[in-house]
């Protein structure tokens, strides 16, 4: 009779024990289906993760091509700084000849025993095909110089959208975290709009 008892009471048991464990597993199921959600919250963040890292990577380039740009703006100004220095002292060169013509032509005579009024002229021509060309020459390292400072402002200011698209990249990665942490999905939707609204961010800076 005791044996009996003691088989019926261990049968209880076992059962208690099946209907805890049936129980436990059914909780856990319950629980990963209701945080199922969290596996797409880990992909999200790997995508704008991914589209973050495009996003510093073009950053730097355009800020390269600022530096670049603002280079050869320097140096186009100091050649075209040169090249009219180079056209003030031909200026100089042809305003003296050009002296030396007027005061040959009152006195009739010609200052320089070596020089002929010809000669003189001559010389003031070729001054001013030189100042021409000089002049031809400087305006064109102006403009070069023009093209640049505006290649350097279109670029920072694509390298300033860029960096605004990687903070806000970046806000949506910290709300993902959280998201993962605190099992709030209203994070992860909140994240999700961040991440769009970089991702837009980042196309406007590409196709402008």
């Amino acid at each position: 009779m005791n044996n009996v008892r003691e088989l019926d009471q261990e049968v209880a048991e076992l059962k208690g024990f099946i209907a805890d464990l049936k129980a436990d597993r059914a909780e856990q199921k319950e629980k990963e289906r209701r945080e199922g959600w969290t596996k797409y919250t880990a992909i999200s963040l790997v995508f704008i993760a991914v589209l973050a890292a495009v996003a510093n990577q073009w950053a730097g380039k355009y800020s390269s091509k600022v530096l670049v740009e603002l280079n050869n703006s320097t140096f186009d100004q100091a050649k075209a700084s040169d090249q009219w220095s180079y056209y003030q002292a031909k200026s100089i060169k042809q305003n003296l000849y050009e002296a030396l013509n007027e005061t040959s032509a009152k006195t009739g005579k010609v200052a320089d025993s070596d020089q002929s009024r010809a000669a003189v002229e001559a010389k003031i021509a070729k001054y001013k095909s030189d100042e021409e060309k000089i002049m031809a020459e400087a305006r064109e390292l102006e403009k070069q110089r023009d093209t640049a400072r505006a290649a350097a402002g279109v670029a920072s200011t694509h390298g300033g959208g860029m960096g605004l698209a990687i903070a806000i990249f970046q806000i949506a990665i910290a709300l993902g975290s959280i998201c993962l942490v605190t099992k709030k999905q209203s994070l992860w939707y909140l994240s999700l709009a961040f991440a769009l609204v970089a991702t837009a961010k980042m196309l406007q800076v590409w196709f402008t």
